[in-house]
């Protein structure tokens, strides 16, 4: 038992060390774009999307390798600067599950064939179901994020000063004005953006440890003979078992596949397979745990039947085909 303890343990500090170090740098990376690139530009470009949100959104999550840690806050960058939900919402889909390493990992151990319907079967479902979701009530179960820094206070601070001091022509008279001489020591913009970066990582940082937790819990405590006894097999309903106990699990995509591998070898269908990666990839619980941090109850439990919908369908596509 001290063994398991230590173990999870261990899984706990790396997981959490990991995951708050990625949210620092992308918090620090949205804080920089919110405050360097003109936002009512970004926010037309964002709203203009309309039907195509949907694609946009799964389309940004292609070339970002996001996991759970760092695709919260750019979706809630993404929804301060007015992006339509349908957008945020494929791209929490496509981000963990279309991104370039996890095709190239599937590309690398099953082949090109693979990887072409792996990636048809999410980005595809991450398109159709974000737009959907965009026409639902669902666009309003989004928790209010009100990330904005207090107004900054300038820099060049305005204090009394003698206009004489800045060679003025004029009669000796005490202004309330900036002082000619003063230099601006820090840039408002960087300093903006630090602020929102912060703020940002407070709002998800104890999501985060509680997906840590859950992470180091599962990956402790569910033994392996189990996951190979239920869905070692080549039984269909090996495939939403397998899309079912993917959720509880923390499938960091270098380690699933060539596990998976292995399982596929001893008898394990290829639907499986792919029905266990969707689900323990795209909804792990972990993940859960950072998304709630932004999302409401029922946009949670639509995220999550969405990632379980893709996962059974495309786990009976590669069943059927493959």
């Amino acid at each position: 038992m001290n063994e398991k303890f230590n173990l999870a343990l261990e899984e706990f500090i790396h997981v959490g060390v990991v995951l708050i170090f990625i949210i620092a740098l992308v918090s620090i990376f949205t804080g920089l774009i919110r405050a360097f690139i003109p936002q009512e530009k970004l926010q037309k470009k964002l709203s203009k999307t309309g039907k195509y949100g949907g694609l946009m959104g799964a389309l940004i999550g292609i070339p970002t390798p996001f996991c759970s840690a760092s695709m919260v806050p750019v979706s809630m960058g993404m929804i301060e600067m007015g992006a339509p939900f349908s957008m945020v919402f494929s791209f929490l889909l496509a981000a963990p599950l279309a991104n370039f390493v996890v095709v190239g990992f599937i590309f690398g151990v099953f082949g090109w064939e693979v990887a072409l319907v792996y990636f048809l079967i999410v980005f595809i479902g991450a398109v159709l179901i974000g737009t959907l979701a965009g026409k639902t009530s669902l666009k309003n179960e989004v928790k209010r994020i009100n990330l904005t820094p207090s107004t900054l206070s300038s820099t060049c601070t305005p204090q009394p000063i003698n206009t004489q001091d800045c060679n003025s022509n004029n009669q000796s008279e005490t202004y309330s004005k900036t002082s000619c001489n003063q230099t601006n020591t820090t840039n408002p913009r960087l300093k903006e953006a630090l602020t929102f970066a912060w703020a940002l990582f407070k709002r998800i940082f104890p999501y985060v440890l509680v997906g840590a937790l859950i992470s180091a819990v599962s990956a402790v405590f569910v033994p392996d003979a189990w996951v190979e006894k239920y869905l070692g097999n080549d039984s269909p309903l090996a495939i939403p078992i397998a899309a079912t106990v993917g959720i509880p699990l923390y499938l960091r995509i270098e380690m699933a596949i060539p596990i998976l591998n292995a399982l596929i070898v001893k008898g394990m269908s290829m639907g499986a397979a792919m029905a266990l990666i969707i689900g323990g990839t795209g909804a792990s619980l972990p993940e859960i745990a950072i998304i709630s941090s932004m999302l409401k109850t029922k946009a949670i439990i639509a995220f999550v039947l969405s990632v379980m919908t893709m996962a059974v369908v495309g786990g009976f596509i590669f069943y059927f085909f493959f």
